[in-house]
């Protein structure tokens, strides 16, 4: 029996030694800077890319796309008759840049710039942290 809760408590103390080395692995892959600059020449911050117009903040809902998203925000639209607002959202696609590569969930800074695409017209020039 003595044997038995020895053998456990080796058991467990490697256990934790090698847990202890995984989380210090994924700490390592988590701290690693995003590239300061890119390929991109449809880049706001590195590439050729000029923007002009409407800003926007929002929220990525789809990043299936090849480098390009979809972003969502809320707007109030008033009814005259009424007299009251109704809530909207404003959904469009924007070119995402390697270098910032915004996920699904993410708060991010949007500008209109040219016609990149069909559809796409608004390129990521941030992505925010603990905004909306």
């Amino acid at each position: 029996m003595v044997e038995e809760k020895e053998q456990r408590k080796m058991k467990t103390a490697k256990e934790e030694a090698n847990a202890s080395a995984e989380t210090q692995q994924v700490r390592e892959t988590q701290t690693q800077p995003a590239p300061a600059v890119c390929n991109d020449v449809r880049c706001a911050l590195h590439g050729q890319l000029e923007t002009r117009g409407r800003v926007f903040e929002g929220i990525v809902i789809s990043d299936k796309m090849q480098k390009t998203i979809t972003v969502e925000w809320p707007r109030l639209h008033y009814i005259p008759k009424f007299e009251r607002y109704e809530k909207r959202r404003s959904r469009v696609k924007a070119h995402n840049p390697p270098c910032i590569s915004a996920k699904a969930g993410d708060t991010v800074r949007i500008a209109e710039c040219r016609p990149l695409a069909k559809t796409v017209k608004f390129v990521v020039i941030e992505k925010l942290v603990g905004k909306i």
